[in-house]
């Protein structure tokens, strides 16, 4: 894929003698879905570190002459531990090299885009962020899902349950919110997600939905209710990358669902 556009228009480092770090959002799969700005940038790239939720299909797009690498983390493995990403970026940078270091989804929405941009800034290196489209919206937009929907939900929470010890949310305040509840990297704790919520109060029957390989030609997306959330799981043997969205929104999905028309409620995955 090709722009008619010059890239040479966009900003370029500082220093003759240093390079630049772009961290750039690849959204949530689709390559259609990449903005033009990141297109542009990987177009100039010297360097390109790309993450694990950076698709096939987006990967496609790399110069092949540009030198990319894997970079990313799954659930206990970790190809690079941050403290030496973040040196190996400013490193880099200071070599000369123009580096692109790409993330699934947006790069300031559990990307942990904002410790690498902090490193680069104290380090004196030249660096931009490119938004992408964070998976909770394009995900839930591709599944016929609204995030809000007047006289539905009057607004959403993004909650990762992915974290260093154990999920420490406020659960109460999450089940009162009356909000759509989008959890990322929660396939492996749907069950405590769904008892935490039901055990501060949201009642059993809450719509819940997971969408895997949100945005992909593979894209399914498994119907439930909240009380039945570990099993839908289970069942369908949903694997990661995926979401669970959480409130009466996911009633929509029938009638909004462009992709795949479901009948509501019906358990099971499309």
């Amino acid at each position: 894929m090709k722009l008619s556009t010059p890239v040479t228009n966009l900003n370029r480092p500082k220093s003759l003698d240093q390079g630049k770090v772009w961290l750039v959002g690849a959204g949530p799969g689709d390559p259609d879905l990449l903005t033009v700005k990141a297109l542009r940038v990987l177009q100039q790239a010297d360097l390109i570190l790309f993450d694990n939720l950076v698709s096939s299909e987006i990967r496609e797009l790399f110069p092949s002459a540009v030198p990319a690498f894997y970079v990313g983390k799954r659930k206990d493995d970790h190809s690079i531990p941050q403290n030496e990403l973040n040196a190996l970026l400013v490193k880099k940078a200071r070599q000369g090299k123009n580096i692109v270091r790409i993330k699934g989804g947006d790069p300031f929405v559990f990307g942990r885009g904002g410790e690498e941009l902090m490193a680069l800034l104290r380090a004196g290196i030249d660096a931009e962020v490119v938004p992408g489209i964070t998976s909770a919206s394009g995900c839930t937009t591709a599944a016929g899902i609204p995030l809000t929907h007047r006289g539905v939900a009057q607004g959403c929470t993004f909650v990762t349950a992915h974290a260093e010890t154990e999920l420490n949310l406020d659960w109460r305040a999450l089940a009162q919110l009356n909000h759509t509840i989008v959890f990322y990297m929660g396939v492996s704790c749907a069950g405590a997600i769904s008892k935490r919520l039901l055990d501060h109060g949201l009642a059993a029957n809450t719509p819940a939905a997971i969408i895997e390989n949100g945005c992909r030609p593979d894209q399914r997306e498994c119907l439930g209710y909240l009380d039945g959330l570990e099993q839908l799981v289970k069942d369908n043997k949903i694997q990661s990358p995926a979401i669970i969205v959480v409130g009466d929104v996911v009633n929509l999905a029938a009638d909004l669902n462009w992709r795949n028309p479901l009948p509501v409620m019906n358990q099971s995955c499309a």
